[in-house]
């Protein structure tokens, strides 16, 4: 597809298993496979545990994948914990920038009480001590060449819009950038579009992933857990088919905006993870924003 933006897509139908988060050669071979066909050419990355960055670089070169960026998640409720977070986003910041990467997303860990009653900012949470974590981290990435971006996850300590905005508002003028990810917002309630408008200088890179509303509405109703919500009633559809504005979206942007635009649609409400790709790629090819109005 030609864009006049980064478009890529997340693998993540095919890694998320039922019962385990399955990165073999197998399964991301099978979704390369899968997804080259359809159009896309960028995949977010996840280097599995044991393998040398040229060694996973290889295997999306030669089945026709560029790298995409990455995600990264840890406890930063614990002030304790942060220097040996740190030193690990570093570890993850350098495999970006010898892939050729200069921004991730960085996020806080899913948690019990959340996962358990997701979207809704059950129970109270540290947001200083996450926020100062989050930048220290940001911080020793910038160094590393590589931009790291919050990116709100529903499950976790900053999911609802009051959450993101703290995190944010606590860490103006540092390192950390934004990374919204319009399905978790708007699953919590936040408008997306508001949000990357406000923020709109430190966005530097945007999940696309949409809300089907029957099963949000449902779920919330029913006072799902966050499986139950995703797996069970398939919360997650593919951009464009759901609640989410995505004009709106990408009107908030600002007009020389040079990030990345990654897909993902973790459970795939379409019958399998290949035709919910596709539904994603013919959502991306309509977009004049992305295309430039190539069809």
């Amino acid at each position: 597809m030609t864009t006049a933006h980064r478009v890529a897509i997340n693998p993540l139908p095919w890694i998320l298993g039922d019962t385990a988060f399955n990165l073999s050669r197998e399964t991301l071979t099978l979704a390369m496979t899968e997804l080259r066909p359809i159009g896309f050419d960028h995949l977010t990355i996840d280097v599995p545990d044991g393998w040398t960055t040229p060694h996973y670089s290889a295997l999306l070169t030669e089945h026709g994948f560029r790298p995409a960026p990455g995600y990264f998640s840890g406890d930063w409720s614990d002030r304790a914990a942060h220097a040996g977070l740190v030193e690990r986003v570093k570890v993850h910041a350098n495999v970006h920038a010898e892939l050729g990467l200069d921004r991730a997303f960085i996020a806080h860990d899913l948690v019990p009480q959340r996962i358990k009653r997701p979207a809704v900012g059950s129970g109270t949470v540290p947001l200083p001590a996450i926020a100062d974590g989050l930048g220290r981290a940001a911080e020793a990435a910038r160094a590393e060449g590589v931009r790291y971006a919050l990116h709100p996850h529903v499950g976790s300590p900053v999911e609802t819009e009051p959450e993101v905005r703290a995190v944010l508002d606590a860490t103006a003028g540092g390192a950390l950038a934004f990374g919204p990810d319009t399905g978790h917002l708007a699953w919590a309630g936040a408008d997306p579009a508001a949000l990357i408008r406000d923020y709109a200088d430190r966005v530097v890179a945007v999940h696309l992933k949409d809300v089907e509303p029957e099963a949000r509405a449902a779920a919330l109703t029913a006072g799902d857990d966050y499986r139950a919500a995703t797996v069970g009633r398939h919360l997650w559809i593919e951009p464009g088919r759901g609640l989410v504005d995505f004009d709106a979206v990408f009107g908030a942007l600002p007009a020389d905006f040079d990030g990345w635009f990654v897909v993902e649609v973790d459970v795939p409400h379409a019958p399998t993870a290949a035709e919910s790709s596709a539904i994603s790629y013919a959502f991306l090819r309509k977009q004049p924003y992305l295309t430039g109005g190539v069809s």
